[in-house]
């Protein structure tokens, strides 16, 4: 269940793409950070070339670049999106992320004045040049989780049809039929969790979310993630207790705890624990026929 992919075309155009998109966002800042540097530098009548700008802040930049995949992992394991419980995991992530942005900046500083005898040296880092530091970081950490969560959910919207069986019932309108009954729903399948497989218990899944062409379940304050499509999920899972309630989401009904209106027509669910998930009006039907809301 949990293994099965979208083409491998798909996925790569889909890596590509965001690869791209992030190299071309670092090197940009990269760009602008040089430029104004150098004319800081000019200004304040500093003895700096444009070589040893653009060196000093392409070493801070490909630090950064360096770190956005582990980045991933951690929104990954603690996403934020309806579980405000995993900021201080962020604001604890947020410090490792100062450290080793300043430890891959200064080996790389280093590594340039072995390289070339124009570099800018290596300076010493004290207590107040490391709150500086971590003042700069914890919004770039921010800001990069932003961009990390805003990608998510664009590539979300956007990833490439799949066979039949996976069509989102959303594209054929309100009155879409709910996947396909499975014969016999699965209630313990196995999932990859540091390096090895451990066997999780269907019933214990709070909610279920896509984040581009994976799945994240999330159980409890854990998340795992498995290479699937929601469809495929819903169609495999008991449609007794697991409903679509958004193109982006299914919930554990036995979770819901409450359904107020949202905007747009829309509802908002809350599950046990705080979590809240949309309930998209075009899904509210299916949602009523398992737990109907009484006014």
């Amino acid at each position: 269940m949990t293994d099965a992919a979208p083409a491998p075309t798909a996925a790569g155009r889909l890596g590509w793409w965001l690869v791209a998109l992030w190299a071309a966002g670092i090197t940009f800042a990269w760009l602008l950070r040089t430029t104004t540097l150098a004319i800081d530098a000019e200004r304040a009548g500093l003895a700096m070339t444009w070589r040893q700008a653009l060196l000093l802040e392409g070493t801070s930049h490909l630090a950064v670049g360096l770190l956005i995949p582990a980045l991933y992992r951690v929104h990954r394991r603690w996403p934020l999106r309806g579980n405000w419980r995993h900021v201080p995991v962020h604001l604890a992530a947020s410090v490792g992320f100062c450290v080793a942005h300043v430890a891959g900046m200064m080996a790389l500083r280093w590594l340039a004045t072995q390289i070339l005898a124009d570099a800018p040296p290596c300076c010493r880092f004290g207590p107040t040049q490391w709150i500086y530091e971590y003042g700069k970081d914890i919004v770039t950490y921010g800001f990069l989780s932003g961009l990390i969560v805003a990608l998510d959910r664009w590539f979300a919207r956007t990833e490439p049809a799949t066979p039949p069986a996976d069509v989102d019932p959303e594209a054929a309108g309100p009155a879409a039929a709910p996947s396909p009954v499975p014969t016999t729903p699965l209630e313990r399948f196995a999932v990859r969790k540091r390096g090895k497989e451990i066997m999780l218990v269907a019933a214990d899944i709070d909610w279920i979310e896509a984040s581009g062409n994976y799945a994240l379940l999330h159980v409890g304050a854990e998340t795992h993630e498995v290479r699937s499509s929601l469809a495929k999920l819903e169609s495999e899972l008991d449609p007794a207790r697991f409903v679509r309630v958004h193109k982006s989401a299914i919930v554990n009904i036995e979770r819901v705890r409450e359904v107020e209106p949202w905007l747009n027509g829309d509802w908002r669910i809350r599950l046990d624990g705080g979590a809240e998930v949309n309930l998209s009006r075009r899904y509210r039907a299916r949602f009523e026929a398992v737990a109907p809301v009484k006014s």
